[in-house]
């Protein structure tokens, strides 16, 4: 095989097995829906930030304590589940317009947009904007 087809050859097999930002996304989603924590921190970039838009410091930083702020959600959320209302995708960010119910055991929805952006194949920072 010459030169060039091996090329093509591997870059196409790249990018077949590679994720777009919003599978990734996703993939977290259902994650957090069946309150898989290993599942649902594979998603995540070891450099995660969670951001609340407006504010000076994140809420989480790093992998670690994010895994920890999200054990406890799922610990004391049986109910917890997310619905995507409205997804969009540009470049490697992606938007989505959430319903959360169960959080907490409340028994009032909340709504959230979350913004994503993706390196890597993995959610490297995250915002949300709350009502």
């Amino acid at each position: 095989m010459n030169y060039f087809a091996t090329f093509i050859l591997s870059f196409s097999l790249h990018m077949t097995s590679a994720q777009t930002a919003d599978q990734v996304v996703q993939q977290q989603l259902e994650a957090y829906n069946a309150r898989d924590i290993e599942r649902f921190m594979d998603c995540f970039h070891s450099e995660i930030e969670i951001w609340t838009l407006g504010e000076e410091n994140p809420s989480a930083q790093g992998f670690e304590q994010v895994k920890k702020m999200y054990e406890n959600l799922f610990q004391q959320s049986p109910d917890l589940h997310s619905k995507v209302l409205n997804r969009s995708t540009i470049g490697q960010k992606v938007i989505d317009y959430e319903q959360i119910s169960g959080r907490l055991g409340s028994k009032e929805d909340l709504f959230l947009v979350m913004i994503y952006e993706v390196k890597d194949g993995k959610i490297w920072r995250a915002w949300a904007v709350r009502e």
